[in-house]
Order: C-alpha cells, then sequence, then structure tokens
C-alpha cells in the first residue's frame, strides 16, 4: 500500500510539473493542443493541460544576425569576386516563424545569397567597389519583401568584405597611383598658373603705379618750369623797364655786376693760379671803372635838394686795360692752395 501511495505521489508531481511552464523574457513558446498550433505565450507563467498541450516551438523574438558566408560572384564585366554579407532579422510573428517555414535561418542564408548574385552579378566591378549602400539597400528591400510571409523583419543587409583578384588588385593600385600623380600634376599647374597671374597682376599694378607717378612727377616739373618762366619773364620786364627808365646805364650796371661774380668765383677756386681772359673780355674790365660813375647817376635823387657825392677811386684799384691781345692777370691764390 505505501508503494501505491509513493508512486501516486511522484505522478502528481510529474504532473504539476507538466502542467506549469514559464517562459523567459525574448522569447515565445507556441502552445499545441493535440498537434494544433492555439496560441502563443507571451514570457511569464503558463498552465497546460497535461497531456493535451505541449510546447511546440521556443521562438527567439529579440533581433538576430546571420552571417552568411563568403560568395563567389561574377560581375557585368566578368570579373571574380569574393563577398561576404551579414543579415539584421527580427521575428515578429511566432506562428507564422515556426509553422510557414521549415528552417527559418536555411531559409534566409539561401534567399539572401541568391539575391546578391542577382544584385551584384547586374553590376561592373567598379560599381561593386563604390557603391556598397545602394547594393545593401537593394538587397534589404528584396529579401525583407520575400521573407514578410514568414513573419520576419529584415532590419539590415550589411556587405562585409569584397575580394576582387590579385592582379585586378594590383592594376586597381596602379590605376590609383597614376591619377594621385595626374591630381598632383594639376594642383601644381594651377599653383603655377595662380601664381603667375598674380605676379603678373602685381607687375600690372606697379607700372601702372609707375605711370601715374611719372606723370605726376612731369606735371609738377612742368608747373615748375611754368612758374619759373613766369619769374623769369617779370623778372625780364622788370630789368626791361629799368632799362627803359635809365638808358644803358642800367644794362651796364648789371652786366658789371655778374661779371664781377663770375670772377669772384675764379678767385676762390683752389686750382687757379692764372687766368686767361679773351680779347672780348678786356673790353668789359675797362668799363669797370666807371662802375662808380654808374651807380651815381642810378642813385641821384629826383629832386636837386640832395646831392650825394660817391669818393674818389683809388688808383691802385683801378683796372688797366691792354690795348689787344689776351690779357694775363694773376690771381691771389687762395688760402686752401
Amino acid at each position: 500500500m505505501s508503494y501505491v501511495l509513493g508512486f501516486a505521489l511522484i505522478l502528481l508531481v510529474v504532473l504539476l510539473f507538466s502542467m506549469v511552464r514559464v517562459v523567459k523574457q525574448g522569447f515565445v513558446y507556441t502552445i499545441e493542443r493535440l498537434g494544433k498550433y492555439t496560441l502563443a505565450a507571451q514570457p511569464g507563467l503558463h498552465f497546460l493541460v497535461p497531456f493535451i498541450d505541449r510546447v511546440g516551438h521556443k521562438v527567439n523574438m529579440m533581433e538576430q544576425v546571420l552571417d552568411i558566408p563568403g560568395q563567389e560572384i561574377i560581375t557585368a564585366d566578368n570579373a571574380m569576386v569574393g563577398v561576404d554579407a551579414v543579415v539584421f532579422f527580427q521575428v515578429l510573428d511566432a506562428g507564422k516563424a515556426a509553422y510557414e517555414v521549415a528552417n527559418l535561418y536555411g531559409a534566409i542564408m539561401a534567399l539572401t545569397t541568391t539575391n546578391l548574385r542577382t544584385v551584384m552579378g547586374s553590376m561592373d566591378l567598379d560599381e561593386t567597389l563604390s557603391k556598397r549602400d545602394e547594393i545593401n539597400a537593394r538587397l534589404l528591400v528584396v529579401v525583407d519583401e520575400a521573407t514578410s510571409p514568414w513573419g520576419i523583419k529584415i532590419t539590415r543587409v550589411e556587405i562585409k568584405d569584397i575580394r576582387p583578384p590579385l592582379d585586378i588588385s594590383e592594376a586597381m593600385a596602379r590605376q590609383m597611383k597614376a591619377e594621385r600623380l595626374k591630381r598632383a600634376e594639376i594642383l601644381e599647374a594651377e599653383g603655377d598658373r595662380a601664381s603667375r597671374i598674380l605676379r603678373a597682376e602685381g607687375e600690372k599694378q606697379s607700372a601702372i603705379l609707375s605711370a601715374e607717378g611719372k606723370k605726376e612727377a612731369a606735371f609738377r616739373d612742368a608747373e615748375a618750369r611754368e612758374r619759373a618762366a613766369e619769374a623769369e619773364a617779370r623778372a625780364t620786364q622788370v630789368v626791361s623797364d629799368a632799362i627803359a627808365s635809365s638808358g644803358s646805364a642800367a644794362i651796364n650796371y648789371f652786366i658789371a655786376q655778374e661779371y664781377t661774380k663770375a670772377v669772384g668765383k675764379f678767385a676762390t677756386s683752389p686750382n687757379a693760379k692764372t687766368i686767361l681772359f679773351p680779347i672780348e673780355a678786356t673790353q668789359l674790365i675797362g668799363s669797370l671803372g666807371g662802375i662808380g660813375e654808374l651807380l651815381g647817376e642810378a642813385l641821384k635823387p629826383a629832386s636837386g635838394d640832395v646831392t650825394t657825392k660817391l669818393p674818389p677811386a683809388d688808383p691802385r684799384e683801378r683796372v688797366r686795360v691792354p690795348r689787344a691781345g689776351e690779357v694775363r692777370a694773376s690771381v691771389p691764390q687762395s688760402r686752401e692752395s
């Protein structure tokens, strides 16, 4: 009797354990009643009918990643490349994911591989290397549309690596080097051109400023000459008026004064020992004796009340006028000589 009670107790415990199911977070259990899918058990505690209800599939509802193994793909320009990819997906309907497809992971892998060959096979090698975002977008649209009846959502498809053949890689490296050299030469030529343009602009501005300076200097010089000519004309007019009022005495006075200044310059020259005067100059020297009389006549007052008397000339200061030929005159040496 005790054995029967023990067996009954054990059977009761087994029945209790078979009735209670705890679903973990992130999973959904499909419950089958007599072999038919009835409900999807969400995370938490659930009670099942013994020998009638059972757990069919434990579906992972979290986002998952599926690694697509390397594939050899022939591009549109007959280049063989190796491609690796990954697929991110999430189950939205546990019932469809469990009962609409037999092998969910294998189906996603096969579908992605097929569409990857289709998309990349329609592109050239350069496009496959430079348009990864376009390839990813096209694969995402195609694979997500194909897997939507399975109750899953393809969130992302990414190309991990594209491996072109070795000879193509070397050719691409040479092409890249040539392209960089080309751009370097273009940039150098553009820099040289810009430098020459700037230098030419600077020379142009310098020439313009120099021409403007010369023009301004010419205007100033012409203005100065014009003013000097006006001053000379006024001086000449004054002299003419003086000559017209006093006669030849004013002319003799001015000539004698300038000649005296010129002779004085000869005397102060450090190298002057002997001075030779031309014969025409002796006539002018002879007239120096009358400078005093000319000056007295020029300074004579108009009224007869005041009379100015000049002292008699010193006989030693008279200059002897030679009769003909050159006159050899000795000029005292300067202190510096």
